[in-house]
């Protein structure tokens, strides 16, 4: 079974800024580290990964923001079956 993570950054006016899912821990581990530094050093959140992936949030609107974060269990035809779907 793979584990899938999902990161949703929730503002109360604006609702959801950003909703990202992730199947690579480690990657899930760098953006949940990118928010908080983000967070705790009053910068803006901005990352680009140089060809599909761009997020900027401006800090003050990441300061008012709720950031969840959950995991769940999923069968490798689960992944398979939204790979299909990515791919078209």
């Amino acid at each position: 079974m793979a584990s899938f993570k999902h990161v949703s950054i929730i503002h109360p006016t604006y609702g959801e800024v950003i909703s990202e899912n992730f199947l690579d821990d480690t990657q899930f581990k760098i953006f949940l580290n990118l928010i908080h530094s983000s967070i705790e050093l009053n910068q803006d959140l901005s990352t680009f990964n140089g060809k599909d992936f761009l997020i900027h949030v401006p800090a003050k609107i990441l300061k008012e923001c709720l950031v969840v974060g959950t995991a769940k269990e999923l069968s490798m035809s689960d992944v398979v079956i939204a790979k299909s779907k990515l791919e078209g």
